[in-house]
């Protein structure tokens, strides 16, 4: 029981500590910095070439979404998810004593250069992350969750930010044993979420992007806005359009929808007007939902 509870100490005390010294301390390195810095280095590149020209700066729930940057790379950490997962990853690990199992690493890859390490970890996540948002548009409770992410009705860089706290709790409980069993670097899983984290966002932007032949291969804020679109057509009720930062996944599996390029596409949820527009509201709903359904069977 100590263990437990040092894993939650360690999680506030450590990640308060850690998140003061970030704050204190800029740096190449440093985490708040580089994603407050690429956020604003997009907002700058929406207000220079706009897509939607049309589009205020100050778009609708600008606010929130700066807000949800903070809450959801930052302050539920400290809040919450560190000391959680701290004592999620103690518990499964003991869970996995039970059975003789002391290292989860089964496939090492620190010979490899390091470039490959880097493109390994990319695509392994990037198709896994692409397989966890598919279950968030088919698996009805996840839904329930997702719709804050699917409730922004102007798409703007900072669309990519405003998600449901439990979407955290999920993506990377989904991610880290696949990932825990390769041997891959805290280096190398820092440069790549920093990397995906960027092009989420131009992803989300209000941008024009022409990628030519490598729209194959990667997403953009074309192909994406439809997948935000308010109106599902018939041949993909559920959703289409998955990709976070590659587009392949989509081709491939034929998940892909992108019938043109349309700036002035409506996006938001189909019924927006129940949605609350304040951010308690936004996270306190899916619970909600989610019971009531419950409790209807």
């Amino acid at each position: 029981m100590e263990k437990y509870i040092k894993a939650i100490s360690d999680g506030y005390y450590g990640y308060a500590n850690y998140l003061i010294n970030e704050i204190l301390n800029p740096g190449w390195h440093n985490y708040f910095y580089t994603l407050v810095a690429a956020s604003l280095a997009i907002y700058l590149l929406e207000i220079a070439f706009p897509w939607r020209k049309d589009q205020s700066l100050i778009r609708e729930n600008f606010w929130i979404d700066i807000f949800y940057l903070f809450w959801n790379y930052f302050l539920f950490a400290l809040v919450a998810y560190n000391a959680i997962s701290m004592v999620a990853v103690e518990l499964f690990n003991d869970f996995l004593g039970l059975f003789g199992v002391v290292n989860l690493v089964a496939v090492q890859v620190g010979n490899l250069p390091g470039w490959v390490q880097l493109l390994l970890i990319f695509v392994l996540r990037d198709f896994m992350q692409w397989n966890i948002h598919r279950m968030y548009h088919h698996v009805g409770w996840m839904w329930e969750f997702h719709k804050v992410h699917h409730s922004t009705q102007e798409m703007g860089f900072g669309g990519l930010l405003r998600f449901h706290f439990m979407e955290n709790i999920l993506y990377r409980s989904l991610e880290y044993i696949p990932l825990a069993m390769i041997g891959f670097g805290i280096t190398d899983f820092f440069i790549v979420h920093i990397f995906t984290l960027v092009t989420g966002q131009l992803g989300h932007a209000n941008l024009k992007i022409p990628l030519g032949p490598f729209k194959y291969l990667f997403n953009g804020p074309q192909m994406h806005l439809w997948h935000h679109a308010k109106d599902m057509p018939e041949s993909h009720p559920n959703g289409f359009n998955y990709g976070i930062t590659l587009s392949i996944w989509d081709f491939i599996f034929r998940t892909n929808y992108w019938p043109s390029d349309d700036e002035h596409l409506p996006i938001g949820l189909p019924d927006q007007e129940n949605f609350p527009k304040d951010f308690v509201g936004q996270n306190i709903q899916p619970f909600q939902n989610i019971f009531r359904k419950k409790d209807a069977k």
